[in-house]
């Protein structure tokens, strides 16, 4: 089976190839595809990412492209996401504190009330990008939860938007932000600028994002001097625990992953109900775990074989390159009913959006509120929403990602 649009951005573009992915998956729970292995069914996922010790998320990082050169991925292997356990329990542990049921809790005042601002005020004009106006939810969150002052957000904007966007030439250059504290203004002057090609540095190393690692390092002083309850002021109190390239990497982490998942996710949870407008919701919080499951933000991660081993009948390799696909296991038909369509009531759920095992997302609750948040607000406006014009998806393979979405506001 020809499987290159799969390892295509343009592919993309027109949407997930959900069903080349079924076809595949229905062959082999495991498959080669270009020089990896791609685990395609539930069970196989979730076995895959509850096993460290077998499969590596540190040998070779997870992302599916090999970082360029050694020192690359040195580097990058110091990222919490990029490390196995014992390294990645100790640095998760320091954090769990920000992100227990209480410190959501905390938040979820605020989050409804920004939720509640913000769509209301869009939905006020008429039409609106539903998109480009939500993403600040989840700015706005991000500040708050990881110490950023809350005017400097867009630049957390800019970063996720250059380094999701490195298979997307618009959206990396899309969002250089203004304004904001003079720490900001200093990251700012650090920006990189596009190249001959138009390109943009490639963000996934440490020289093309300066700016973000200089901001980084000012915002760590202040929180030194000044210490709060954030990730930060978490992470200066634990600083002798902490290696720079540990801290460098947890701060590009965050401000990318906390924020374009949900950027991701929420529009996509609209473009689910926009497909359906005549199923009706009864339970938001069901809901939004099937638009997490129907919409999959991120399509894949990669592991690294450790050893020798065997996984759904396929024999692999030790230093083999695994990759999970989340887009594929959420619509297995041995799991779900019916995977392809959109079902508010569907329960249990058992989706694996948010992974599984050691590394399943410490910001899971933090993003089912917000997304909670908004479809209350959806579902309460004085009218119902409907497509203004096609949304415009991002061109990656990694980001299930929605750069525009065109709505208006119309009567019941």
């Amino acid at each position: 089976m020809d499987t290159a649009a799969l390892l295509d951005p343009d592919t993309y573009v027109r949407g997930v190839p959900h069903d080349l992915l079924a076809d595949l998956r229905e062959r082999a729970a495991v498959q080669r595809v270009g020089d990896f292995w791609a685990v395609l069914r539930h069970a196989e996922v979730r076995h895959v990412l509850r096993t460290p010790r077998v499969f590596s998320s540190h040998l070779g990082g997870t992302q599916v492209k090999d970082p360029a050169t050694p020192e690359a991925l040195r580097y990058v292997r110091r990222m919490m996401l990029n490390q196995d356990p014992p390294e990645h329990t100790r640095l998760r542990g320091l954090l769990t504190r920000a992100f227990t049921p209480r410190a959501v809790a905390r938040l979820t005042d605020r989050i409804e009330g920004w939720a509640e601002e913000i769509i209301t005020t869009a939905a006020r004009r008429g039409a609106f990008d539903f998109a480009k106006e939500v993403a600040d939810l989840p700015l706005l969150t991000l500040a708050e939860v990881f110490g950023v002052p809350v005017e400097d957000r867009m630049l957390m904007f800019d970063w996720s938007n250059r380094v999701i966007g490195y298979q997307d030439a618009e959206y990396a250059v899309s969002a250089a932000a203004d304004g904001g504290t003079a720490l900001a203004r200093m990251a700012r002057a650090l920006r990189p600028e596009p190249g001959p090609d138009g390109e943009m540095p490639d963000p996934r190393t440490r020289e093309g994002m300066p700016d973000l690692y200089a901001y980084a390092h000012g915002l760590a002083e202040q929180k030194r001097a000044d210490p709060g309850e954030d990730i930060m002021s978490i992470l200066m109190s634990a600083a002798d625990t902490v290696s720079t390239e540990e801290f460098e990497n947890l701060f590009w982490l965050f401000s990318v992953a906390g924020n374009e998942t949900l950027r991701n996710g929420i529009p996509g949870g609209m473009i689910a109900l926009l497909s359906n407008p005549d199923i009706e919701i009864d339970d938001v919080a069901t809901a939004v775990e099937e638009m997490l499951r129907w919409w999959t933000p991120v399509m894949n991660f990669r592991r690294t074989a450790a050893e020798d081993t065997e996984l759904g009948g396929v024999g692999i390799r030790r230093g083999d390159k695994v990759v999970v696909w989340f887009s594929s296991a959420n619509r297995d038909p041995r799991v779900f009913a019916d995977p392809d369509a959109f079902d508010p009531a569907r329960s249990p759920n058992d989706h694996l959006t948010f992974g599984h095992g050691p590394h399943f997302c410490l910001g899971a609750q933090l993003a089912r509120a917000q997304m909670r948040a908004v479809f209350r607000v959806v579902q309460a406006l004085p009218g119902r929403l409907v497509p203004a014009g096609p949304p415009v998806r991002l061109r990656s393979t990694f980001q299930n990602g929605v750069k525009s979405l065109p709505v208006r506001l119309v009567p019941r």
